[in-house]
């Protein structure tokens, strides 16, 4: 939150706008940005105060004020927050009175903000479904709409990777925060040359490692959110799961790893919830083809030292996700993904001129030995969402 705050403020000075010729004799336009209104700012609850913060920041700065419906499964968080906020705002002393705002509840008062025409712009976060059902209401009323929705991440796993590497960032990528990110690591593409190896270290890094209190030092995987994703995370498995002993009233689980053969059914279905599903592959073009087919897009990874692999990944024939990694794990660049496709979060558009964020691994640069492979997109991750732009004609010699 920090961080977006000192962006935001910066960026406060850098709304800039065109001065355009014109055709007409002394005339000129100019371009300048204006308020939108009313941001609605929907946020889920594994990430409760920075999806707020990267919205609210930045329409703060464009002179919009905010209206904050967070998950009822982390009213808390929004609670503390907001004392902050309005903390801040009376040591500024010149705020307008109801800048920022807090409302709590359930999805009917949900919806009563999403259809309510004085919002001028909807940013939710949350489940496809959830953005299936915000995102015509909205556009009923001819309102704006961002839409952060889910993501089932692959990775590839190439015959000349650094399994050391790719093991660990498996690992991080698909268990931590018990899989509950938008970009967590939910389908694993290797190499046939290199499963025999990959696979059961993997398999042994699983049985290891530390389920429990998340407060405690040593912990990777805390718990799933509720009883609900619990369940969710039975269906998937058809049954199966293992239960972990941990804080009382909790649901902790143990990740699981399942191989298939074909990639179909429940492999499709984005579960938030630490599955893995695991699949060969023998050729490239067989491996994209994977990465590509399923109906979500956010994040994509590859582990290779092969320069032309990295490359044909992160061009326009390879990933078709808002986020393509090279030698670094799906997770944890999640904002990266607003310039990408991940802006809606699902399938409806396929490479037509977005900006795709590109991530590689410094110490993989010496591997490759061709320099980056990927140009780091996120300097552009975060862009002003909520001003509107005016044009404005001058004549030189208006009477």
């Amino acid at each position: 939150m920090i961080d977006i705050c000192d962006f935001a403020v910066g960026l406060s000075r850098q709304l800039y706008g065109l001065t355009i010729a014109s055709e007409r004799p002394n005339h000129r336009m100019m371009e300048q940005w204006l308020p939108l209104g009313p941001v609605l700012v929907i946020s889920a609850f594994n990430f409760p105060v920075a999806v707020w913060a990267w919205n609210a920041a930045l329409a703060l700065v464009c002179g919009n004020p905010v209206v904050w419906k967070p998950s009822e499964k982390t009213p808390l968080t929004a609670e503390a927050v907001l004392a902050l906020v309005r903390r801040a705002l009376a040591r500024f002393g010149d705020a307008p009175e109801g800048l920022v705002q807090l409302v709590q509840g359930g999805r009917d008062v949900g919806e009563a903000l999403v259809d309510d025409p004085r919002i001028a712009l909807v940013s939710a976060t949350g489940s496809t479904a959830m953005g299936r059902a915000v995102g015509p209401r909205v556009a009923r009323r001819f309102g704006r709409v961002l839409l952060e929705l889910g993501g089932n991440n692959a990775m590839i796993v190439a015959p000349s990777a650094d399994l050391g590497l790719a093991e660990r960032a498996i690992l991080f990528s698909a268990v931590g925060t018990a899989g509950q990110r938008c970009t967590s690591l939910r389908r694993l593409i290797v190499h046939e040359d290199v499963y025999g190896q990959l696979v059961p270290k993997l398999k042994q890094l699983y049985s290891s490692v530390r389920v429990g209190d998340p407060r405690e030092r040593n912990t990777l995987v805390g718990p799933l959110i509720d009883e609900d994703a619990y369940a969710a995370m039975e269906r998937a498995l058809g049954g199966g799961l293992e239960r972990v002993d941990g804080v009382a009233g909790g649901f902790y689980v143990r990740p699981t790893l399942v191989e298939v053969e074909q990639q179909e059914g429940r492999v499709l279905t984005e579960t938030f919830a630490p599955i893995l599903y695991v699949m060969r592959y023998r050729k490239f073009e067989d491996a994209l083809r994977l990465n590509n087919e399923v109906p979500q897009g956010l994040s994509s990874a590859i582990f290779t030292n092969d320069l032309r692999e990295a490359e044909q990944f992160v061009a326009a024939a390879g990933s078709d996700c808002g986020i393509a990694n090279v030698n670094i794990g799906p997770s944890g660049r999640k904002s990266a993904g607003r310039s990408g496709r991940e802006g809606n979060g699902w399938r409806t558009r396929k490479r037509l001129g977005q900006l795709e964020s590109l991530y590689a691994s410094a110490d993989q640069h010496r591997e490759l030995r061709q320099g980056p492979t990927a140009r780091s997109g996120h300097s552009l991750q975060h862009r002003p969402i909520a001003p509107n732009l005016r044009r404005i004609g001058v004549a030189a010699n208006a009477s």
